[in-house]
């Protein structure tokens, strides 16, 4: 099956966020890209073939966070649709596309991300969010590097690898071991606007809690 990965509109730019750096698959910060390379086994040979790609934009002075997550949001969209059609191509399992944003935390990623998750699941996509000083551990309990910069990540999903890391939200693991990129249009059914996509965001099922371990029983009172 092949698809076109249709140019639909992307939503109203707000005008949150310039363009500092043209996409290029030099990394703005090597070494950490480079130590991530331990935790990720696609991510060496992708580099090696130069199909990661980064993007880095800067925030207007005074930007509302809105603002900021519609852009963002945008971006995203248009990196998405690049995936689509390079995934179809050689390698296409190792392409990557970043999307990063000087000085944004993870309060500008949240929602953004959230929605992106929802839209690219069912076409085989991922998306990842890193945010600056974020700490966290690999799926072997190894710590994982540190992120010097806030970012998010589209890239074709590993269908037996990806829906184990999406165990809080179970529908969409389904979601992505069921994906076929059959063309469509992402924003099919909804508004271009980006507050009627958040609104359309907050009323997706939000990701369970992991199950707490039973107590033990109390011990005997002395």
């Amino acid at each position: 099956m092949t698809s076109t990965a249709p140019m639909e509109p992307l939503p109203l730019p707000a005008g949150a966020l310039r363009v500092i750096r043209q996409r290029t698959t030099t990394a703005p910060h090597a070494a950490y890209v480079q130590a991530t390379t331990a935790h990720c086994p696609y991510l060496a040979p992708s580099l090696r073939h130069g199909l990661t790609h980064w993007t880095v934009y800067g925030m207007r002075p005074l930007a509302a966070q809105t603002d900021v997550e519609a852009d963002l949001f945008s971006a995203a969209l248009a990196a998405a649709k690049r995936v689509r059609i390079d995934a179809k191509g050689p390698r296409g399992h190792l392409v990557c596309e970043n999307i990063v944003v000087a000085g944004a935390d993870r309060a500008h990623l949240d929602w953004p991300h959230w929605a992106l998750k929802h839209l690219l699941a069912p076409v085989g996509l991922m998306a990842g969010k890193f945010w600056k000083g974020e700490t966290d551990t690999d799926r072997h309990g190894r710590v994982l590097p540190v992120p010097p910069l806030t970012f998010l990540s589209i890239r074709p999903a590993v269908r037996p690898r990806d829906p184990q890391f999406l165990d809080t939200t179970p529908t969409l693991a389904d979601t992505i071991r069921e994906a076929d990129d059959d063309g469509r249009d992402l924003l099919a059914g909804l508004s271009h606007h980006w507050t009627e996509i958040r609104a359309w965001a907050s009323t997706l099922p939000f990701p369970q809690q992991p199950a707490r371990p039973p107590k033990p029983p109390a011990g005997p009172s002395n």
